[in-house]
């Protein structure tokens, strides 16, 4: 991009990755107008620091009159795409919000931006696209092969933006990003379950026997790359963004567990979800070209959140409060033989 300040358009900006790449933003002097429709993964607290330099527009992206006047107000060159349903669980129990916001929501947001003649659309995936992997790892020539209504919802949304690419010159990138943690990560993901279920001397539920393998990127590397890919990034380009830090997930509980000084014995094995992914891994080759590297070891990220969440309990019980319930859903005991 050659403005200096480009005027950006953030959607899902109070999300946990959004919120935290609307920050970094702010710190290199942009004021980008933020849209989010707060559902409950959503939260203004956490771009409480910047309320002030941003603009917020409350709004549903799969609404397309409230799209286009949200960009006839705002009049974005960039949009970055960040809204959607995320959590693998909760689209096995209820697959339709994933396909009515990853899907339609985001084909609602193509329109409005070849309208509206945006100059950049920065489309956020996922790694869960590509499917497991047992050895090696998956560049972005790799085919898509979804094994779960989330990832399967994300690469249509993928599939999308690439036939919008080539029908209509859509001007964007799609950037796909191994598993974040970090602070502000909502409390239905693995590391934040983990920390706050050993806080509370609870037990702590492991998938299966815990042997499957994630590559965890801390969130403030995650918003960086994706930065590097908004300003140097090729259009029609496709952007892996990994870590290298791969751990099994009962490792990863563990080490968790050691830094809140609990026991190992609060590991409950539980009843492995439907068509769980053994193993993700990707090849960031291509996204290092553009001169990104990581710059937080997965030891001091993990100590930081685990320190994080310890002094935010405030945050994390409104959350636990509504979590009870799906926590039951979710993490059911193995059946005995």
């Amino acid at each position: 991009m050659t403005r200096q300040n480009p005027k950006l358009l953030i959607t899902g900006g109070a999300g946990f990755i959004g919120s935290e790449f609307v920050r970094q933003c702010v710190d290199c002097g942009w004021r980008p107008a933020v849209v989010d429709c707060l559902t409950y993964a959503g939260d203004r607290q956490r771009l409480a620091e910047v309320k002030n330099r941003i603009r917020f527009h409350r709004a549903d992206i799969r609404r397309s009159d409230k799209m286009d006047a949200i960009f006839r107000a705002e009049e974005p060159d960039i949009l970055i795409h960040f809204a959607t349903e995320t959590h693998v669980d909760r689209s096995i129990l209820d697959a339709k919000p994933f396909i009515e916001t990853n899907i339609h929501g985001t084909q609602v947001l193509i329109e409005t931006a070849l309208r509206h003649k945006t100059r950049r659309f920065v489309h956020i995936s996922t790694d869960e696209v590509y499917g497991e992997i047992h050895r090696g790892s998956f560049d972005e020539s790799a085919p898509l092969n979804a094994g779960n209504p989330y990832s399967a919802s994300k690469a249509a949304a993928d599939l999308l933006i690439q036939a919008a690419i080539r029908t209509f010159h859509l001007p964007a990138v799609i950037i796909r990003p191994s598993n974040n943690y970090g602070p502000w990560q909502y409390p239905e993901k693995f590391i934040p379950v983990v920390i706050l279920k050993a806080i509370h001397n609870h037990k702590v539920p492991v998938y299966g026997q815990g042997r499957q393998r994630r590559e965890w990127l801390h969130v403030s590397d995650c918003a960086r790359a994706i930065r590097t890919v908004m300003q140097k990034g090729r259009v029609g380009q496709i952007y892996n963004v990994s870590s290298h830090n791969e751990r099994p997930n009962l490792r990863t509980a563990r080490n968790i567990l050691r830094l809140l000084d609990k026991p190992a014995s609060l590991i409950q094995f539980v009843k492995d979800r439907p068509g769980h992914d053994f193993r993700y891994c990707l090849n960031c080759d291509k996204l290092k070209k553009l001169g990104w590297q990581t710059q937080v070891p997965f030891d001091q990220g993990l100590r930081e959140t685990v320190r994080w969440y310890g002094t935010h309990m405030a945050w994390t019980s409104r959350k636990r409060k509504t979590l009870e319930q799906y926590w039951k859903k979710v993490y059911k005991p193995k059946s005995r033989r």
